[in-house]
């Protein structure tokens, strides 16, 4: 064990792992992030928050029927929350979704919010998307959640049927005709009755959630509610 631990200090000096928010070489013990960048992570805290409270429950008031509308972080433009995102979505560092995933829903049980789901389900990306990425950061992000939560988490729930443009420069009316029609469920029976909590890397407008949430519903689904890593401010 000894051994063990002086050869992992050792390569750990000739090629130290960094922080992925800060890129500060990170101290033993400390999970790719180190640990004043998580002290200092903009959390939103929403799931302390009643419903009437809530300024994210409040952006789907009127369009689709949430349980619980949540996400761990601001998204603030040049900050850590954005630079991790990046690393998350294009550089390969898809344990940033399984870290932030696993502590989030840490605070979720603590909060007693994981009796509340039966199944978590990431929203999907196209084949031919996810054949260039090689992953899906919401998958990521959902294995993380379903460690936390000690909850099943599905893949192959929910299916997107046509590959979309970027929804980065669109404003919402074009969001949402981006992805009003583009998933169905191709496992029915893993979603019927159940309380669904489906999640995203990021929310801007919530176009793509409100989507995914119609169409589970709409298949049977008992409830949904969401979850994001991030999301935008209005």
């Amino acid at each position: 064990m000894l051994f063990r631990t002086a050869l992992s200090d050792f390569f750990g000096l000739i090629f130290p792992q960094v922080c992925l928010a800060c890129a500060e070489p990170l101290a033993r013990g400390e999970d790719h992030i180190c640990t004043m960048c998580r002290a200092q992570l903009p959390y939103t805290d929403y799931h302390k928050l009643p419903a009437s409270e809530n300024p994210l429950a409040r952006r789907f008031w009127g369009k689709v029927p949430l349980r619980h509308s949540l996400s761990y972080l601001r998204f603030l433009r040049r900050g850590r929350v954005q630079h991790l995102l990046h690393q998350l979505k294009y550089k390969g560092q898809r344990d940033i979704g399984l870290v932030l995933g696993r502590w989030y829903g840490a605070e979720l049980t603590d909060q007693g919010l994981a009796t509340d789901f039966d199944l978590i389900v990431p929203v999907p990306l196209h084949p031919r998307k996810l054949a260039k990425r090689g992953y899906n950061q919401s998958d990521t992000f959902a294995e993380g959640l379903a460690l936390g939560l000690a909850l099943p988490w599905s893949a192959t729930a929910l299916r997107r049927t046509e590959h979309t443009d970027s929804q980065t420069r669109k404003n919402r009316t074009e969001r949402w005709k981006n992805v009003a029609e583009v998933f169905e469920v191709a496992e029915p029976a893993a979603v019927t009755g159940k309380r669904i909590l489906v999640v995203d890397d990021v929310l801007t407008t919530g176009a793509t959630l409100e989507a995914c949430a119609a169409v589970l519903l709409a298949t049977g689904a008992a409830e949904l509610s969401i979850a994001t890593i991030a999301c935008a401010e209005q």
